[in-house]
């Protein structure tokens, strides 16, 4: 074998180990930088959190419930919830037949909105069989307009976060805008500007956090406030369809009876 040929196999280990080192220490190189680079938004984020004075807080807890809020209406706010294609058949099948304490029954067992109005109509009837078809349609009427209300104040909750949020916003900027003004009052003139800075930091920060919850729950209200009002008409459809199936349902009885 070559001399040459021999002296490279014998290097090969050595090589190849110098090598995986070399790529190691470059990998660590480029880790440490990344590592230091989250560590300094998370201090940065502290920093500002912080610099924003004690609305921050508030601010904080407003923003928490926002989320909340949102997620909870992204699940809840569905037009299944108002009527189910399942109950609606059922309860058509049901009129149909003329079962009223079937329907009553089923009712109770369903949370959509529709489920609802027409157990408590039903529950009426119940209570009143001479109860003329006019008063139930007060009392349907009654029970889906209520409900209505209550759809439009689930979401009225990020409303008025949109509205409070800016608001102690302005609140932090007064607070640091007296923090800057009195800096004027300080005999110290080294600590001046130090101190001017930080109040002036203050004031951007609290209105700056403000927007950034107001902005948001603002456009969430405006996308849910248009999903209401679609779930609305669909219940105020599907009830109109149920109230005129029980009327004559009601009728039919009555012949049957008589």
């Amino acid at each position: 074998m070559p001399l040459s040929a021999t002296v490279a196999l014998l290097l090969l280990p050595v090589l190849s180990t110098e090598a995986a080192e070399t790529a190691s220490g470059n990998a660590t190189a480029f880790a440490i930088p990344a590592l230091q680079g989250a560590a300094s938004s998370h201090e940065t984020l502290a920093k500002l959190v912080t610099a924003g004075g004690v609305v921050m807080i508030p601010l904080l807890i407003l923003s928490v419930i926002t989320l909340a809020l949102v997620l909870v209406y992204v699940v809840t706010l569905r037009r299944s919830a108002v009527a189910s294609g399942r109950f609606m058949t059922t309860a058509e099948t049901l009129l149909g037949k003329g079962d009223m304490l079937g329907l009553l029954a089923v009712a109770h067992r369903h949370r959509e909105t529709v489920a609802v109005i027409l157990s408590r109509t039903l529950e009426f009837l119940a209570e009143n069989p001479k109860a003329t078809d006019e008063q139930l349609r007060e009392i349907t009427q009654a029970e889906g307009n209520r409900e209505a209300a209550l759809l439009n104040q689930r979401v009225a909750w990020l409303a008025d976060i949109a509205t409070i949020a800016p608001m102690l916003g302005l609140l932090g900027t007064v607070f640091g805008m007296i923090r800057s003004f009195s800096v004027m009052a300080n005999d110290v003139a080294a600590s001046r500007p130090m101190l001017l800075a930080e109040g002036v930091a203050e004031a951007l920060v609290a209105t700056a956090a403000g927007l950034v919850i107001g902005i948001p729950a603002m456009a969430f209200y405006a996308l849910f406030r248009a999903r209401v009002q679609a779930m609305i008409s669909e219940m105020e459809g599907a009830v109109a369809i149920l109230y005129a199936k029980l009327v004559m349902a009601r009728g039919n009885n009555s012949r049957r009876n008589a």
